[in-house]
This record gives structure tokens, sequence and C-alpha cells, in this order.
């Protein structure tokens, strides 16, 4: 099928440096995967809560240079985490070491229904706020990121959530005017953020009802705005068994059919020798 972009996930917790970077150049060598992820949390929220989790933009650094073709981004990183100067720097960063292949995946953050969500947070200091004040401040860091990657001279900032003074992005990223911005959700207050900011939509997997009726309500976003729902890439993470991978191969196709032509493929670890090629065998081949 044309037109479909499948890519694959490495939660990177519980797993060594190696084993990801192992996957990721394996990848990166194979046409088929057209991009990898990792997610972005400071503590485990799987397996041993005491077990190691990597930080997720020094470690799409350190990936990026290891690799030379494929896409990458963090799906998705946490507003919550970073203030968004900061991120739109780290970000950039991230743009120029990879020659220009960041996809940047931000999303509101952790919601509180979500095991562990909370743990993380107070751990490192940080603030939890509600949800509306979550999506509110969401708002604000795309129009925050996008003004330092594109803007030619220093900008204040005087929003509700955020406050700048002087701020300026140099040096911009690699990719004009600015790379492909992904959120992540679907609560109808972050799609209304969607429809304003994004290029590409991510929903996590497993509902393709849900996930159409998301993009139904996108859509009606999009209209209300004047924006073409067709210019927001959909796009949706799907788990897969390394021993059941029919399951994967019917969800693929599922999602396709629905509308989402954007796969990512959640691997699990450990990872066996050969994965991604397994993965392009497999689960990809079934589509193409």
């Amino acid at each position: 099928m044309t037109g479909t972009s499948i890519g694959i996930m490495t939660a990177p917790q519980q797993v060594d440096y190696a084993d990801v970077r192992r996957v990721w150049r394996e990848a990166d060598a194979i046409p088929e995967i057209e991009h990898a992820w990792l997610f972005d949390h400071l503590m485990p929220i799987g397996g041993d809560i005491e077990g190691p989790v990597f930080e997720g933009w020094t470690l799409l650094a350190a990936l990026a240079a290891q690799t030379e073709r494929l896409r990458l981004g963090l799906l998705v990183t946490s507003n919550r985490f970073r203030p968004p100067a900061v991120l739109a720097k780290i970000a950039a960063t991230v743009d120029v070491v990879s020659g220009g292949r960041l996809d940047f995946g931000i999303g509101a953050g952790s919601r509180p229904s979500v095991p562990f969500a909370r743990r993380e947070y107070e751990a490192h200091g940080l603030p939890y706020h509600d949800a509306a004040h979550a999506v509110g401040s969401l708002a604000e860091a795309c129009t925050i990121i996008r003004r330092a990657w594109t803007e030619d001279a220093p900008f204040d900032f005087d929003g509700t959530y955020h406050q700048l003074v002087g701020a300026f992005g140099n040096p911009k990223p690699v990719q004009r005017p600015h790379p492909p911005i992904m959120i992540g959700g679907r609560a109808a207050s972050t799609l209304r953020v969607v429809a304003e900011h994004a290029d590409m939509w991510n929903i996590p997997g497993g509902n393709i009802a849900d996930a159409v009726e998301r993009s139904a309500l996108l859509d009606r976003f999009c209209a209300e705005i004047g924006r073409d729902p067709a210019s927001i890439v959909r796009s949706t993470v799907l788990p897969v068994s390394y021993d059941q991978p029919g399951q994967a191969r019917s969800a693929i196709a599922e999602a396709l059919d629905a509308g989402f032509p954007h796969v990512v493929l959640g691997l699990p670890a450990p990872y066996p020798v050969g994965v991604a090629r397994w993965v392009a065998d497999e689960l990809v081949a079934s589509v193409r």
C-alpha cells in the first residue's frame, strides 16, 4: 500500500544503551523501516519500578549520531518536564546532529489516571498541574517553540503560563521552516491544540473505533479554524508480540484502512537478535 510510513519504538526502560543502539543501527540499514522513536519518562512505567530508564532527549541525540537515514523522535515529549524555550534549543540541537531528521513529538504530559504518572514528577521536583493547565501550557509552548525555531530576532512572550524576555534560538534547526510537529493525545482539549499547531497527530492504538471517532473530532476542529484536516498526518502506536506477529499484521492493516498511514510499532524488550529485520519481513512486508 502506498503512502504508508512504518517505524519502530524502543521504550528506553529496563534496557541497556547497547541494546537500543543495536536495534536502531540495524533499522537504519533497512529502508522498509522509515522512523524510530523513544518515549519521554524519567522513571520506569513498566517492569521493575526501580529499574533503569534513560532520559529521552539525551539518548535521542546519541542515536541521531549513530544513524544516518531514520526519521527519529520522542513519542512524545512531556511538556511538563522542560521549559519550552529550553526544549526548542534541545530539539534544534538534535535536528542539527541528525542532519535534519527530527520529528518533534510533544504532548501535555502524563494523565493522573496513568499508573506512576505522579511519582516521576514528585521525584524530580517538577510541578504537576491539572489537565486544563497542562493543555493551556502546551498550546503556548508550541507557539514559543515554533518562534524560537523560525524568528531571526529576539522576542518577548507574555502568556498565561509562560513569560519570556529576549528569547532567541540559534542555531536554527536544519529543517525549514522547522521540524514537523507531532502532538500526541486523544482528549478534545488536546485535539484543539493539534488542529492549531500540529503537522502530525498520534493516538495510542488498540481501539480503532475510538481512534476514528477522535480523528473525526479533529477534522471538525480543523474546519472551525479554516484548516484543511488532510494537512495533519494521522499516526498511531501499535503493540508487537514476537510470538504472535499475525496480531500486529492485522492491526497495521486495520489502522491503514481507518486512515492512519503513519504507524509506529512498539517493540517489547528484550530485543531479539535481528529484530529490525524481523519487523521488515514479518510485519512491514504484509502491507507493501
